[in-house]
């Protein structure tokens, strides 16, 4: 699939999308170009060459979870002065029906990863998390490599899982 993201930008016809989850056309169509404009989160797209329709997109924010959150295999490697850590959140994830079925939701997932990797070099981040929408999402994630944080709903990926997939 020939495909790139980038950021969300006025040019892009956002009311087009639709992925079959109320809440993330919803966010896409009402939010996101908001929370791009405020630095809540970037949004990055991925756009048809031929009819600049959006495929998919995703966001990405900086994000902390109290240590009292981790499990403790991930919590006895952390700091204990920290009270929260520092992660990158990877808030929202959809494709386009028209495009559902062609790997591009994996496609982006690995966009997501990467940039997450790379700007961790910047600013601290011990992975990414995410909170799935449904049991479909969870199970898209588990399949990557994230795992379930005990009592939030939220799954994680270790930076150090991220780099071997990159390296």
């Amino acid at each position: 699939m020939d495909t790139e993201t980038v950021l969300l930008g006025s040019r892009h016809r956002k009311t087009d999308f639709l992925c079959g989850k109320v809440q993330l056309d919803h966010y896409l169509h009402h939010q996101a170009g908001q929370d791009v404009k405020r630095k809540l989160a970037a949004c990055f797209v991925s756009v048809d060459p031929v009819n600049e329709r959006i495929r998919g997109y995703y966001t990405l924010s900086n994000y902390s979870l109290p240590l009292a959150g981790w499990p403790e295999q991930i919590k006895k490697k952390l700091p204990k002065s920290y009270l929260a850590i520092p992660v990158t959140l990877l808030g929202r994830l959809a494709v386009d029906h028209r495009y559902q079925g062609q790997g591009l939701g994996e496609w982006l997932l690995l966009d997501a990863l990467y940039r997450s990797y790379t700007s961790s070099e910047i600013i601290g981040s011990l992975g990414v998390v995410t909170d799935p929408l449904d049991i479909e999402a969870e199970n898209f994630y588990t399949k990557y490599g994230f795992i379930k944080l005990p009592d939030s709903g939220k799954m994680f990926i270790a930076m150090q899982t991220i780099i071997q997939l990159f390296q």
